[in-house]
């Protein structure tokens, strides 16, 4: 699709003989929040990571920012230009520090010539964004309870500036208060400009923050659409939603 932030066409991904994802057609334009449900097994963490470089992949297109073509590109080049993951299962680096992770997420910006500077007064709106983590700079990131790893994880890829952020299962494994937080932050960022393609277990939560959806099943698109629109659906309300208080 023309101007779109990232278009994926016919991507496909396989562990050994397993398919996981089957030819997904999928884009995200630029400012948009789209979120990716489905139940277990669908095929959501292998997209991303496929898109973020982590796995092998095949794609009839599989560009970013209209020009940038991730068929092709190194994993490592990805943040370089723009485009960053929040991972499944956070991914700090636990016997580092909070802030030397931090510091790690605005490398590849200081390796290009970004004033050290303008990172400071980036570190210092993350640490305004995500406050409980700002107590705890000096502490080893092992030691931050789970929520507090999440905000470590996305304020570190939020370091790098990206013009794209994939955020997989932020909400996995959390208290429900610290999953509120960590979605303020969410709609914080995308209210911001960022843009946003997040895969979420919680369906519900992930319609009421999306602009547009897709469902997968089985590696492939099976709904798409508003996610106004598809949170009312009595399809995905049975199948993904459950009993919703009305």
């Amino acid at each position: 699709m023309l101007d779109a932030m990232l278009n994926i066409q016919g991507l496909t991904v396989a562990y050994g003989g397993i398919q996981a994802v089957k030819g997904l057609n999928f884009h995200v334009q630029k400012g948009e929040l789209v979120c990716l449900i489905g139940c277990n097994g669908a095929g959501k963490t292998s997209t991303m990571k496929a898109i973020a470089g982590l796995l092998p992949f095949k794609a009839n297109e599989a560009s970013f920012k209209g020009a940038i073509d991730l068929i092709t590109l190194p994993a490592h080049k990805r943040l370089g230009n723009g485009l960053a993951l929040v991972p499944e299962g956070r991914g700090i680096f636990t016997r580092m520090t909070v802030l030397e992770n931090l510091e790690l997420g605005a490398n590849a910006r200081l390796q290009a010539g970004t004033q050290k500077s303008e990172v400071l007064e980036d570190l210092d709106k993350m640490l305004a964004l995500f406050p409980r983590i700002k107590e705890r700079l000096k502490q080893s990131a092992g030691t931050l309870s789970g929520g507090e790893q999440q905000m470590l994880a996305m304020a570190r890829a939020l370091m790098g500036k990206p013009d794209m952020l994939l955020l997989d299962e932020p909400s996995m494994g959390l208290a429900p208060l610290m999953v509120e937080k960590i979605f303020e932050v969410v709609q914080q960022v995308h209210r911001d400009g960022m843009t946003v393609l997040l895969v979420e277990q919680n369906a519900h939560i992930a319609l009421q923050l999306a602009n547009r959806a897709y469902v997968m099943d089985s590696g492939l698109i099976d709904y798409e659409g508003k996610a106004s629109e598809l949170i009312n659906d009595s399809r995905i309300r049975e199948t993904y939603l459950g009993q919703i208080p009305q």
